[in-house]
């Protein structure tokens, strides 16, 4: 009970109920950014123990839900302050997970691993699966509204969004059937020879009990970032305001704090040649950004005033159509050199320079 791994968790907790609906000082503003911080990594830990115990690939699915409860959340809140900054929160956001995930955690894990075991090796029936239902998602959800004549601007006429969030749903209801139950093998690690690794052989699963435990504390964890992240939001919006950066800025970086967990998890199971898990939370992560955030948004839209901005720009599309066509021809061989993951970093440094100076 005196693990840093329990007692940051409550901490956040503790700290949120102190800080929440009030304006905060410089001081408590950087000791809730260490807090949140600190929740996060706690967060990372109690759904690896978690994923230990229900075994790959429940694992990568559970610590993607669970990042993607954390997404959605501020999302909801930061939209309900109904700002006019807000209408296109939805899309940077998701947008940044996908390039984040897509490009950033998968470029890395692919170098991680080929560095270190000379090529990196996965499955690409699964992979390429998940990828194909990326680019679907992406393109229903952020391509097409920039492209119907219903409803004025990039976005969807209230049918279309509804159609938009229900096929969200279901691909990614069918996707989640097809990784647990239909086609699990094709999720799992594989060798270097290509047989697939049931279990891990080096520590044994933990109890029920702990399991449990450590569900609850990864609950109370990703409870304590939402609502410290919503509390410093202000903070990062002057800040980036200040600095005279594109709104879409605050996007970026509530992805990149929400996706810390899923790039640690994904970095040391590269490490430990288990490139397929990396690719399942890297892939599982976009495909949940968008077919669980698109129908929460689509749902908050009842009751949340002014426009929703769903569809991207000219140049955020060339960087969502390169990354699907090098993420395929990675896919397709069933193994990456560091070349591949260098590719995709380049990718991913190339959406932030444009996001600072679009």
């Amino acid at each position: 009970m005196t693990q840093w791994t329990t007692v940051v968790p409550v901490a956040a907790v503790v700290l949120l109920v102190f800080t929440w609906g009030r304006d905060l000082p410089g001081a408590v503003v950087v000791l809730a950014t260490l807090v949140l911080a600190g929740a996060v990594l706690a967060a990372v830990h109690h759904a690896e123990v978690v994923a230990h115990r229900v075994g790959e690939p429940f694992g990568s699915l559970v610590l993607a839900v669970a990042v993607t409860v954390i997404e959605v959340a501020l999302i909801v809140t930061l939209m309900a302050d109904g700002s006019d900054k807000s209408a296109s929160l939805a899309r940077d956001t998701v947008f940044a997970a996908v390039m984040i995930t897509c490009n950033g955690v998968l470029g890395l894990s692919l170098l991680v691993a080929s560095l270190r075991h000379g090529t990196a090796v996965f499955n690409p029936e699964g992979t390429g699966a998940a990828l194909a239902t990326v680019a679907t998602l992406a393109t229903l959800s952020l391509v097409l509204p920039t492209f119907t004549t219903s409803a004025p601007g990039p976005e969807f006429s209230t049918v279309q969004l509804t159609f938009a969030a229900l096929s969200s749903l279901v691909l990614y209801g069918l996707f989640v059937a097809t990784q647990t139950v239909r086609h699990r093998d094709y999720f799992l690690p594989i060798t270097r020879q290509g047989q697939v690794i049931t279990a891990e052989q080096h520590a044994e699963a933990p109890t029920a009990r702990v399991a449990l435990i450590s569900l609850g504390l990864l609950a109370l964890a990703l409870i304590g970032v939402v609502g410290l992240a919503k509390g410093v939001s202000p903070t990062i919006e002057d800040g980036v305001d200040a600095a005279g950066l594109h709104h879409a800025v605050v996007g970026v970086i509530i992805a990149l704090l929400v996706l810390l967990p899923e790039t640690i998890a994904a970095v040391r199971s590269a490490r430990r040649d288990r490139v397929q898990t990396s690719l399942n939370l890297a892939l599982g992560s976009a495909m949940a950004s968008i077919g669980l955030t698109i129908p929460a948004v689509a749902l908050a839209s009842v009751w949340l005033s002014g426009p929703l901005v769903l569809g991207l720009g000219a140049t955020h599309m060339v960087l969502l159509a390169l990354t699907v066509v090098v993420a395929s021809l990675t896919v397709v061989p069933g193994r990456a050199t560091p070349l591949q993951g260098g590719v995709h970093l380049v990718l991913f440094a190339a959406y932030l320079e444009l996001a600072i100076n679009p």
